[in-house]
């Protein structure tokens, strides 16, 4: 097997290519078994995302894709890939980030048939809806069809997805995979706050009802809860020591966006709207800091005398691995890193993922596993992501490695 066996996989012409090995082509439309973009109509799944965020890296998600197609080709020159005794599909997601329509998972949770039917009425900052967009694609999709694109679980042997960690760890213990033992559960928000819209110049200071100077004490609790929230929560019969101590170690949150109202140096804003994402791997304590939070946020809006208005638009619970699968891919990890580098291991490492996966919608269909893949200083949603081609190719020994498994 030669080590250049993934360079180039993201070319027109490779793709191209493998469309002719797998006699399926590079399209989005509702087919026999689902609705995806790479389509092989298979049982055993292999998957990532082909979407990203603004100003990005092309690792995050496209690393997952091409590894597994780049597996299935030597499979196939190989011919190994008949002998397989189980079927399999690639998949490159739709919308796993959620940056247009502030609805993650878009694609995974509609094969797996949680994606809610109003997410098809959920629209961008343009107006047009996620029915919109498909439609302006050839894409006729309704409340009552939206159900048929489900795939059937018992048709559905597992799902694995491969993906940069998108953090440190593998960089500090230097070694360029980790198998991944679960995902955190992860809310998001949406906080608007409106105020008396004004002149900078002629509305004195202790008249003014600013949701801007209120917004960004609302942003300073957030982080102080997220910080210490053994100072914040209360110990009740749901609310327990061990689920703020679960918390102290997986707890994070973000403000990412925000936007104000006229938006102009010399206008005191009318209105203030900014987003919350919360994680962490105790869905109870999540729910907790959620509770806590917003009473806290609204009895500051109060104190000003301003309004303040709180939407949930997206929530998902934390996800275990399956541990049968997880071991097989270990095993299969562990086996590639000795092929590679020709001596014994310690153990692969176990990671838990504060990033969100269409692995988290995928749970809902089916068992799920997945491995991480060591990027350079931990950078990930950043021109800066990187993964240096010898981890890329570990990463794709691995997974043939699992693929193999099934022979």
């Amino acid at each position: 097997m030669h080590k250049n066996f993934l360079q180039g996989l993201s070319s027109p012409q490779l793709l191209s290519e493998q469309e002719t090995l797998f006699g399926c082509g590079w399209r989005m439309q509702v087919c026999r078994r689902g609705w995806t973009k790479w389509e092989m109509c298979m049982d055993d799944m292999k998957g990532s995302i082909q979407d990203t965020v603004i100003d990005a890296g092309i690792f995050d998600g496209a690393l997952g894709i091409v590894t597994a197609l780049s597996a299935l080709k030597v499979l196939n020159i190989s011919g190994m890939l008949g002998k397989l005794r189980r079927p399999v599909e690639v998949i490159a997601f739709s919308d796993e980030e959620g940056v247009r329509f502030q609805s993650t998972f878009l694609g995974s949770a509609a094969i797996a048939g949680v994606l809610p039917v109003s997410t098809l009425h959920v629209h961008d900052k343009s107006g047009v809806t996620v029915q919109g967009a498909l439609r302006e694609n050839s894409i006729e999709i309704t409340e009552e069809n939206l159900l048929q694109l489900k795939y059937d679980p018992e048709s559905v042997w597992g799902y694995v997805e491969v993906h940069i960690e998108q953090g440190p760890v593998l960089e500090t213990v230097g070694l360029p995979l980790g198998l991944v033992k679960g995902i955190a559960g992860q809310t998001r928000l949406r906080v608007t706050v409106k105020g008396s819209q004004g002149h900078a110049g002629t509305v004195p200071m202790t008249m003014r009802q600013d949701p801007m100077a209120a917004a960004a004490e609302l942003i300073v609790l957030l982080e102080s809860l997220c910080k210490q929230p053994e100072d914040y929560l209360s110990y009740d019969g749901q609310c327990t020591a061990s689920t703020v101590q679960s918390l102290a170690g997986s707890l994070v949150c973000t403000v990412g966006e925000i936007s104000t109202w006229p938006s102009a140096s010399n206008v005191i804003p009318g209105q203030v709207t900014f987003t919350v994402d919360v994680r962490a791997m105790d869905d109870l304590g999540r729910e907790a800091i959620i509770y806590e939070l917003s009473n806290r946020m609204y009895r500051i809006c109060d104190k000003r005398s301003v309004l303040c208005l709180i939407e949930r638009k997206h929530d998902a619970n934390a996800v275990v691995c399956n541990p049968g699968l997880s071991s097989q891919l270990k095993s299969a990890t562990y086996a590639a890193l000795k092929r590679i580098s020709g001596e014994d291991l310690d153990d692969v490492p176990i990671l838990m993922s504060g990033a969100g996966h269409d692995a988290m919608a995928m749970s809902h269909l089916t068992k799920v596993a997945m491995l991480f893949v060591r990027c350079r200083g931990g950078v990930s949603h950043s021109p800066a992501e990187h993964v240096s081609d010898n981890d890329v190719w570990a990463a794709g020994m691995a997974l043939l490695a699992f693929l193999e498994t099934l022979a």
